[in-house]
């Protein structure tokens, strides 16, 4: 019975995959290596996918998602790495440092946050986040100076990325946490009773055998990142439009809009074919990217087999 249950999983997770990628194939096949480039205003091709199989005409598929994939890319990508460095050095304290009492507290809070519905870190990123940055980190002549490419109003990337590094970091440091815990307490005694104080000896032996907890937990993190959409859909800026890091610091409050935030904001258009063939396209990338990230941990994990902690 336990071998039919895994067998019906991965029966129902191959005929997903299968699925997205049938339904994906029309739109690569219009636009091929092109669909990945840059050319034009993402989100003029996408009203016009859209009303081309609305009003049924000649369908069109035209679409260069370079904005979304570069939008994608900084977005998970800051994220991740503030949050990870966060999320270690907290871990390491919760672990190591903190007395019992703290401990005892800071575990269900972490556990909690990283149960939080992202809706409500949006709901917060707008009412707080946003209006700070509008109002404190961009000035008037910020605005002015690409008036006319861009409105510059607080949803911006650097509203995307702080949020979701709060969304991410709960999860990190719960795994982190686990893994820390699971080194042999002997190997740390080992370390101490040589004369080597507490943080080299955690950092250098407790922090290194946890190494593939680390990959294990990042890789979800990412992955978690990669597929958010309603947060990001209400503050990244909802725009087609890639953040150019040429800009300066103006390039922080830029506006964007990742991948999963334009299937959401696009899920009501898809009576028109053409228009469901590209959202079907975008899940498609999300998905060979999911599966792409799975096999990286899974392979950098493999050097680390001789430690004594795995994931």
């Amino acid at each position: 019975m336990l071998g039919a249950l895994v067998l019906a999983v991965l029966g129902v997770v191959a005929a997903m995959v299968i699925f997205v990628f049938r339904e994906a194939l029309p739109s690569f096949g219009h636009n091929g290596l092109s669909w990945f480039g840059g050319g034009g205003n993402v989100d003029h091709q996408i009203q016009a996918i859209f009303t081309s199989g609305d009003l049924r005409q000649k369908h069109v598929y035209t679409f260069h998602a370079w904005p979304l994939l570069w939008s994608t890319f900084l977005i998970t990508f800051g994220a991740v790495v503030i949050g990870f460095v966060v999320s270690l050095f907290v871990a390491v304290f919760i672990v190591e440092f903190a007395p019992d009492w703290m401990r005892s507290v800071m575990e269900p809070v972490v556990r909690l946050l990283a149960s939080v519905p992202s809706v409500i870190y949006g709901l917060i990123g707008v009412l707080v986040i946003v209006p700070f940055i509008g109002n404190h980190l961009i000035t008037e002549s910020s605005r002015s100076s690409v008036a006319y490419v861009i409105s510059l109003s607080g949803y911006s990337l650097l509203a995307a990325v702080l949020i979701l590094t709060v969304m991410i970091s709960p999860i990190m440091i719960a795994v982190f946490c686990d893994g820390l815990r699971a080194v042999p307490r002997g190997w740390l005694e080992g370390s101490l009773a040589l004369g080597i104080n507490d943080w080299r000896t955690f950092w250098k032996v407790g922090v290194r055998t946890a190494r593939p907890v680390l990959v294990a937990g990042t890789v979800l993190a990412v992955a978690r990142a990669l597929g958010e959409a309603i947060m990001l859909a209400m503050v990244s800026g909802s725009i087609g439009f890639a953040p150019n890091p040429a800009d300066g610091t103006i390039f922080f409050v830029e506006p964007s809009r990742p991948l999963a935030a334009t299937i959401l904001q696009n899920a009501e258009e898809l009576t028109s074919p053409p228009m469901r063939d590209t959202l079907f396209a975008i899940a498609a990338v999300l998905l060979f990217s999911a599966a792409m990230l799975s096999f990286i941990g899974w392979a950098v994990k493999q050097p680390m087999k001789k430690y004594g902690v795995r994931a």
